[in-house]
């Protein structure tokens, strides 16, 4: 069902399928919007882009989002309440790129609550992401849109450039076939390879709006990190057609100390609840016997990725990761665990045999 219009109250618009979905999505203004799409137009393409305290790359960004502008492209600006100079450059990009909509929260809420909000505000015939430390190349959009509607699928997954301080490396869909038009259901396994779900970059590709309305493309409201995860799962399961492409243009900035993928503070544990709900999910879903597996093993992996680097967290975060991922063994359906164990290697195995002996109390588990 598509959503319904925002309504306007005071100033502040108030969504009702964003209200209907939690209470606690932080409100959101409108500000000064630059020179916008043609009306006589269809937008063709709406760019989600949230920041958050990227001082010192939005300026990049935003260049990028320049050299992709056309007529009948939008690119929703969403500050998630920055304390840095991004507001400042925000209002002027309103001001000064073509296309631009200018949202701001009036509270943090996080990668997930930022794109959810873009894509409240979204016109577009398609969608994509972009994060406000990444950038583009010119002309990008306008190929992949080309692509999208020769290939005439829900979406579409590209490969993407790696950018760690000056190293430069491709990094590939995990998915053979490119242009070819597949069910997506039908990519997300074996359980013990990496495949197009593990391939988890909401800005790697293109979505038909169809999707939107269809409510596939928001994302878990509160997740601070890992709010990919359960998206690509849904995106997967539920879409009824994809191809992957081999056309680079994102260029993936890497190590950012802003980012949370470098911080070891409570916020990264919040994968426990994105791949709960991905096995969740799973175990609902009408293939649940032969898709648990790779969303069990996956769950797995990332657990015992996250212990393997336990010392670059907080000391009480370190110990709260250990009892949350004991907890999240036992939930898990116990069978399903035991194969998937028994199919990793002996390093990861034994790390999460330790741990699943571990005592947990009943509250845990029920989490």
């Amino acid at each position: 069902m598509a959503k319904r219009p925002a309504k306007w109250v005071t100033g502040c618009p108030v969504n009702h399928s964003a209200t209907l979905r939690s209470p606690d999505i932080p409100p959101w203004v409108k500000t000064n919007a630059g020179p916008t799409p043609n009306v006589s137009h269809v937008v063709k393409l709406s760019v989600i882009v949230p920041f958050y305290n990227v001082q010192q790359y939005a300026p990049d960004t935003l260049k990028s989002l320049h050299a992709n502008a056309r007529d009948d492209f939008e690119f929703i600006l969403v500050d998630d309440c920055s304390k840095d100079e991004t507001p400042d450059i925000l209002e002027r990009a309103a001001r000064e790129l073509p296309g631009a909509v200018h949202l701001r929260h009036e509270q943090n809420g996080g990668l997930a609550t930022a794109r959810n909000t873009g894509l409240d505000a979204a016109r577009g015939e398609y969608i994509t992401f972009l994060d406000g430390d990444d950038w583009l190349a010119p002309g990008y959009y306008g190929q992949l849109v080309a692509s999208m509607e020769e290939l005439g699928c829900d979406f579409v997954r590209t490969d993407h450039v790696q950018c760690t301080a000056r190293a430069r490396s491709v990094h590939r869909v995990p998915h053979g076939l490119r242009g070819v038009v597949m069910s997506p259901r039908d990519v997300i396994l074996p359980a013990d390879r990496s495949t197009s779900v593990d391939y988890a970059f909401a800005w790697a590709g293109m979505y038909h709006r169809r999707l939107l309305d269809q409510g596939i493309l928001h994302f878990t409201h509160g997740l601070r990190t890992a709010e990919d995860r359960p998206w690509i799962w849904r995106l997967h399961r539920e879409a009824k057609s994809f191809a992957a492409l081999g056309l680079l243009g994102v260029f993936y900035r890497r190590g950012v100390s802003s980012s949370l993928t470098q911080i070891g503070d409570v916020r990264q544990l919040d994968f426990i609840k994105a791949f709960d709900q991905v096995v969740r999910e799973t175990a609902e879903d009408r293939d649940a016997d032969i898709l648990l597996p790779k969303a069990v093993r996956t769950y797995c992996a990332i657990i015992s990725h996250h212990l393997g680097s336990i010392e670059r967290f907080e000391p009480a975060v370190a110990r709260k990761l250990k009892s949350l991922s004991a907890a999240a063994l036992k939930r898990m359906p116990q069978g399903v665990l035991d194969e998937a164990l028994d199919s990793m290697d002996m390093q990861r195995a034994t790390r999460l045999r330790r741990l699943r002996r571990r005592p947990v109390a009943a509250g845990e588990v029920a989490a």
